[in-house]
Formats: C-alpha cells, structure tokens, sequence
C-alpha cells in the first residue's frame, strides 16, 4: 500500500476518524486494464448471450447471498442509513432478473426481412468490445451494476472505475464478481480519482463510456470525445427537479412524498425534489407544514437504532457546498425559512434547510445536492410550468393534482426524462427507461433501456442466389466457380 498523496481513502461520514478503505490509485495501470479488457473481449464475446446470462445470475446470487454485507459496507463508506443500503444492495440482483427479461433482450434481438426471393434483410446486433464505467458515490453498486449488467450480457467486457468517496464498495464487488466466476479480463475495477476516470476517457482502446455523476465531469467526458463520434457515451447526470402541487392536489400526500423525495439520502440522489411550486391558494398552508415536518426528521449515523431517516453528506465539501449555497439565498431573491445548520457532532451531518423565493428564474438555477429545498408560489399552471422548466437540467419532474387535464399537460410539457403523477421525484422502476434531457443527460437512457448503449446494430443484405444483377453498359465474362462451391 502507497503511504503518499496518491493513496485511495475514504472514511467513514458520520465517524471521519474511521478509515473504511485504503489503497493504491490506479491512473498509471490504465492501459493495461483496458489492453486486458480488449484481450478477453473476443472470447466473452463468442461465449453467447446465454451462457453470459449464466455467469449474471451467478452474480445476482452471490450479491443476495452477501446482501447484509454490501449494505452495511455502503453505510460505513457513504453515511446512507442502512435502510436504504438494504434497498440498494437488493436491487443488484433485482437488475440482473430485469435485464434478462424478453421485453429488455428484445431490444438487441435481431431481425429479417425479406428482399426478394433469394435475398435477406438482416439486423444482427454487435456488443461495443472494452467499455469503461465510472461510478457515483451515491449509490456506488446500484447505479454502475445498472451499466455494467447490460453491457456484460451485451458481449462487452468491463473496467470499473468507482468514486473516489466509496472505493471500498467497488473493490467488494469485483471481488465478488470475481467469487461468480467471470473470466479474467472481463470485469475488472480499478480505482482512482479524477485522473484514472480522465485517462480511461481518453484511452483509444476504450469503445464505449458510461458515466454517472455530476453535469461538469460528464462535460469534460463529451469534451475529451468531440474526436470520436463513433464512441458511445452514455451519461446519467444530476438534477433541479421540480414537483407542482396543484390546489386541488391531496396535500397531505403531497406533503409526505415532497419531504420524503427532497431529503431522502440526505438530498444526496440525482432526482430528489430540489424546487417546489405551490399553488397560491395553498402555498401558505402547504410551506407551514412542509417546514414542519422537515424539521421532525430524525438524524444520526446510518446504523443508529432506531434507525433515522438522514445521514450524514458524505463529506465534509459535500455540507460545506450547502451552506455555502444557503449564504446566497438572500442575494438570489430568496428567504430562509428553515436554515441548515450543521450539527456539533463528529461526522459531517446537517439538517433539513428550506428557502422560499417569490418565483423561479434563470439566475436561480442549480443543482443544491444536498438537504435544501427551494419553495415558489404560482398562480395558474401555465406559470407552473414556465417556472419549474426555467432549468438547463432535466432529470425528473412531479404534479401533484386529481386534474386529467392537468397531468396531461404535465407529460408533454415538462421538460424532463422522468414525470411523476402525484409521487415525487426521487426513485424509479428498473423496469422503464431512466435518464433526462438538458445537463441531466445526453438522450441515452439508463434503466431497462440501458442495454440499448450496450450494442450496435449491424445491417446486412444476405443473397442466397445467383440473382447477381447486370447493368446496363457492364459486360460479365464466363467465369466458373471452383468444382464443389456453392454460388
């Protein structure tokens, strides 16, 4: 192990005197990882997608048989409760089952068509070959095992970069994967800060990239690809998502859902609520006791018992950069209504804090990843809608109302990946597509459809004949074919 400056660390968010993980950074053994991905590819490739799903739900096995072991790791390294690590080390296998249904295989099955009596259309659909995942912090199995599935069953092999806050939960997995049996050079995990991710970007071995993280890094990724069009890069990005509670919405269930989305894992997901706009004719009543019950969640390390519902962020630049965001609230045109206050403990934790502006606009528009919410009031839904997509993000999105019209309205004019009928905007079901629009992503879905940047389609034109066609103006001399060959 390096003692230096370019040694791995993390440390436990609610305990910074825990060292969780400590290791070597990997940037210098890119090119070998890659070139060892590239040399396993054609086998894992020929292998067949059924013996790939084979090994998958080996993995899936392996990763229920150790699900109480993932979960507790991820609590330690991130600070998530362990409530919610449970959930996410149970959707590890949950993503294995649904890549491997017909409605997702479909998506890369091939087809024929007919051209003509001796000749066939065909699409056939080829894996990418090395491709590299670089993993958030935030849910650092979940989100890459949602990458890495597909794109194994797809044909493709893997080198896994995961965040530098949560190494110890990359390093468990690929020590797993490695426990379900996946070849050598097929899965690997090489850990790193920003450098190894930069450098795997930028490998010209590297077919394809997919990135969960924050809008900057994945501009830096399309940046260091502007030379490579043939590349795929899939990003899944972060958010300023907006819900809309309407007059006529059930307050109550706007209530729980706009508080449970805007603070679950401590403000730290992609789509947590991060603004919300309430009509004026409840916005008082709505924002009182939204205050309120933001201010009875409970706080503490992610093993507490009885459990709490937040956290700590999971560093101590993760709080910092909430505060520092509450301190220009009031030069934005806002007020504080609930302040976040970090508090006198060890571990980097924060409560709840809520801000109410007279109306969204442009100059206001962030991604706060963390603990903060946002409140406006509107008048009409027209107003609703201007303001909640005065974004350059567009993640996720949520109504709250009993009016069809209304969510019809809301599906085709907000502007976002994912829209939410009266639930928030914090989760997903693994069976939809997943991803957004703007700086949220760039159109290339996660989710079920994620297997759909895992290959490429190849077209092909099949003569079964001798159907040969002669043009006007060619002369075609006798030509025999070898004795035993087929024309």
């Amino acid at each position: 192990m390096s003692d230096g400056a370019s040694a791995i660390e993390s440390r436990n968010p609610a305990n910074p005197d825990e060292v969780v993980w400590r290791g070597d950074d990997g940037t210098a053994g890119v090119p070998a990882a890659v070139e060892r991905a590239r040399a396993a590819f054609p086998a894992w490739r020929d292998l067949g997608m059924d013996a790939r799903a084979a090994l998958l739900r080996r993995w899936a096995d392996v990763a229920k048989a150790r699900a109480e072991e993932i979960a507790r790791l991820i609590t330690r390294e991130t600070g998530k409760t362990l409530t919610e690590s449970r959930q996410e080390a149970g959707l590890l296998a949950e993503k294995v089952a649904v890549t491997l249904e017909d409605f997702v295989v479909a998506r890369i099955r091939g087809y024929e068509i007919p051209a003509n009596a001796t000749r066939t259309n065909v699409c056939t659909w080829k894996p990418l070959g090395a491709v590299a995942v670089i993993g958030p912090f935030n849910f650092p199995a979940h989100l890459p095992n949602g990458h890495w599935v597909p794109a194994l069953l797809a044909g493709n092999t893997v080198v896994f970069k995961p965040s530098e806050k949560a190494p110890a939960v990359g390093e468990l997995c690929g020590r797993l994967m490695r426990e379900a049996g996946f070849p050598e050079g097929v899965f690997q995990v090489l850990q790193g800060r920003g450098a190894a991710a930069a450098a795997l970007v930028d490998h010209p071995g590297v077919d394809g990239v997919f990135f969960t993280g924050s809008w900057p890094v994945g501009r830096r990724i399309l940046e260091a690809n502007l030379d490579r069009p043939g590349r795929m890069v899939a990003l899944e990005m972060g958010g300023s998502n907006p819900a809309i509670v309407m007059p006529d919405a059930d307050l109550r269930q706007a209530l729980i859902e706009c508080v449970r989305c805007a603070y679950l894992t401590t403000g730290q997901r992609c789509t947590c609520t991060r603004r919300i706009l309430v009509h004026r004719s409840v916005a008082e009543r709505f924002t009182r006791a939204f205050v309120e019950c933001a201010k009875s969640l409970t706080i503490g390390p992610g093993d507490a018992d009885p459990p709490a519902f937040m956290g700590p962020l999971v560093s101590r630049e993760a709080r910092d950069a909430v505060l520092a965001y509450q301190e220009r609230v009031g030069r934005d045109g806002g007020r504080v209504l609930l302040p976040a206050r970090a508090l006198d403990r060890p571990g980097w934790f924060l409560t709840p804090g809520v801000a109410e502006f007279h109306h969204f606009m442009p100059s206001t528009d962030c991604e706060v990843f963390g603990p903060y919410v946002r409140i406006a009031a509107f008048d009409t839904l027209d107003d609703a809608i201007r303001q909640a997509n005065l974004t350059e993000f567009g993640l996720a999105a949520s109504i709250f109302t009993r009016d069809g019209t209304a969510q019809a309205r809301a599906l085709r004019e907000l502007r976002a990946g994912c829209v939410n009928i009266n639930c928030g905007t914090a989760g997903a079901s693994g069976k939809l597509p997943f991803g957004g629009l703007g700086r949220s992503g760039n159109l290339r879905p996660a989710g079920a459809a994620m297997i759909d940047s895992c290959a490429v389609p190849l077209a092909s034109m099949i003569e079964r004949g001798d159907a040969a066609t002669v043009v006007p103006g060619m002369t075609v001399p006798e030509i025999q074919s070898q004795p035993g060959s087929h024309g």
